[in-house]
């Protein structure tokens, strides 16, 4: 396996420098034509995924999990339309982002360009293989995509589909490779990579990020968990809070930026969580409180310490009551993950405060934390959500699978020379 990663790092960079030729019309033509290319395989995608569910079912994956994997004509729809829209979407690759002139003449331009070439890991969803490779194609970057053995049928017959719609079109040899293997062994080979690989993307659970981390000798962008916190304020709109907690909780549960903990005023809890706790029972929520949340709820599970730190992925959820919003803050940055955090209040000194006291990659003031996704911000498909503070911080998408270079343009000009110092 090594050697034929070896091989794909080789293939990869050589088609990066393709890429890296040609222009925003080539590119976009080569979208429409993969995007037709998904369509056309919607049976093929269908039977592969059907047998990936099959398995899934037999080693006794979750709801939640089962979910993720799942492929219907609609989500192959959806797959297909993300990447007519990421062909519709400015090409950042080129854009002067400053430009300026020095006294002598010379002048300077900060020019995004790609990265160069981009593994990335992840696991459970197929559809990551079509937003991970489109976007990075349209950044003119290569890619070495390497999925999880949950979707390894569907996300060979995504990446066949791609490859050869956009090979019809004048996609460069190698620009989209697919690992077809799922041995972890790979994982560690191509965080190794760091001759062929500019950058590596995991994305999967705490245990995946931690081993790439662990050996990657380039560049990682991750995040860890989806800690999420709703903090519903003294002075949020009952209805609102109720719709809002609903929505982050139970819209989809199963992904990183849906809310695992409730934190309620202690000054509205008598009034705000009976109605909260029943809309989200309704949705078959289990809810585990602290002990004066079980003073409201009395037939609540307790939570314990672990609560606040767990990702659930899944139809639980832990509820604290706090003192006010300090504590608030104070519970999210200690417990959180710095991903996607909100109040519902209508104070608004007290939504700014959280705003800009919460340390996290997203903060919403009255919005679900289901709005953290690069779609949702006008983004196109995303290749994932970064926690990380540097170069991406948030949903990635185009910009941020760019890097920069200065570009320095003169007449002629030379250094002067230096003329020595006279200590006579």
């Amino acid at each position: 396996m090594t050697i034929d990663l070896e091989t794909m790092g080789r293939q990869a960079r050589a088609a990066a420098h393709r890429l890296a030729q040609l222009t925003t019309a080539e590119k976009d033509a080569i979208l429409r034509a993969m995007a037709a290319g998904i369509r056309a395989a919607t049976p093929a995608l269908l039977a592969a995924n059907a047998k990936d569910m099959a398995a899934g079912e037999e080693k006794g994956l979750t709801a939640a999990m089962l979910d993720r994997l799942r492929l219907d004509e609609k989500r192959i729809e959806a797959m297909a339309a993300g990447i007519d829209e990421v062909a519709l979407l400015p090409d950042p690759v080129g854009q002067v982002m400053e430009s300026w002139s020095r006294p002598n003449g010379i002048r300077i331009e900060q020019v995004r360009v790609p990265i160069g070439t981009i593994g990335i890991i992840y696991e459970s969803r197929p559809n990551v293989t079509a937003d991970a490779a489109v976007l990075c194609f349209k950044t003119g970057n290569a890619t070495i995509l390497r999925g999880g053995s949950e979707a390894i049928h569907s996300n060979l017959a995504i990446a066949e589909a791609l490859q050869t719609a956009g090979a019809a079109a004048g996609l460069p040899d190698h620009a989209i490779q697919l690992v077809p293997s799922t041995d972890r062994e790979s994982v560690g080979a191509l965080a190794r990579m760091d001759k062929w690989l500019d950058l590596i993307i995991p994305r999967g659970g705490k245990g995946l990020i931690e081993a790439v981390v662990s050996q990657a000798r380039m560049p990682v962008i991750k995040h860890y968990d989806g800690i999420c916190h709703l903090f519903v304020d003294a002075a949020a709109d009952p209805d609102m809070a109720v719709a809002l907690a609903v929505d982050s909780k139970t819209q989809k549960p199963g992904v990183c930026n849906a809310v695992e903990t409730l934190l309620v005023h202690q000054a509205a809890a008598a009034k705000l969580l009976p109605p909260i706790a029943a809309a989200l029972r309704a949705k078959g929520v289990e809810i585990r409180g602290c002990e004066a949340t079980r003073t409201i709820l009395t037939d609540t599970k307790p939570a314990t310490d672990d609560d606040w730190r767990t990702e659930y992925l899944d139809l639980i959820l832990s509820v604290k009551q706090v003192a006010n919003l300090t504590e608030a803050v104070a519970h999210i940055n200690e417990y959180g993950s710095h991903h996607s955090d909100a109040i519902v209040t209508a104070d608004e000194a007290a939504a700014e405060r959280f705003l800009r006291e919460v340390d996290s990659a997203c903060v919403f003031h009255n919005a679900s934390t289901r709005f953290n996704d690069g779609g949702e911000f006008g983004f196109g498909a995303e290749i994932g959500i970064s926690t990380d503070k540097l170069h991406a911080r948030g949903p990635m998408a185009l910009r941020e699978l760019t890097s920069y270079q200065y570009r320095i343009r003169g007449t002629g000009q030379t250094k002067a020379p230096v003329v020595p110092e006279n200590k006579a």
